[in-house]
């Protein structure tokens, strides 16, 4: 994008003020981003289903994720007293105001897709 269509576009250009460090924090990394598109397109998970959906992680890792995540108000944590001991996970609103960014990465995703395969 160009500095002359970034001054035409509605959405103003902060110079001196950019979240976007504020947002990596957030949501940044390759494990919270996977956690909150399960939890948003999926809806309220346990732990072990949770790790099931991500293979790769590990307990430690989806254990601290869902902690930063809980802490910075992206999920709800709801345990049972039960045994054994039941907790389940969910998208906060905060969280769910995220749906259209993940929409809109996808369909960057399938334009690029779209771009880059080699003509028949």
């Amino acid at each position: 994008m160009t500095n002359e269509s970034r001054e035409q576009s509605s959405i103003p250009i902060l110079e001196t003020v950019c979240p976007m460090p504020d947002i990596a924090q957030l949501i940044g990394g390759k494990w919270k981003l996977i956690i909150l598109q399960i939890l948003i397109f999926k809806g309220m998970q346990r732990f072990n289903e949770l790790r099931r959906k991500i293979p790769d992680i590990t307990q430690t890792m989806l254990t601290g994720q869902l902690r930063a995540l809980e802490r910075d108000g992206l999920v709800n944590r709801k345990v049972y007293a039960e045994v054994p001991p039941r907790v389940e996970y969910s998208a906060t609103p905060r969280a769910m105001a995220l749906e259209q960014v993940f929409l809109s990465l996808h369909d960057w995703w399938v334009e690029d897709e779209k771009r880059r395969e080699p003509p028949v």
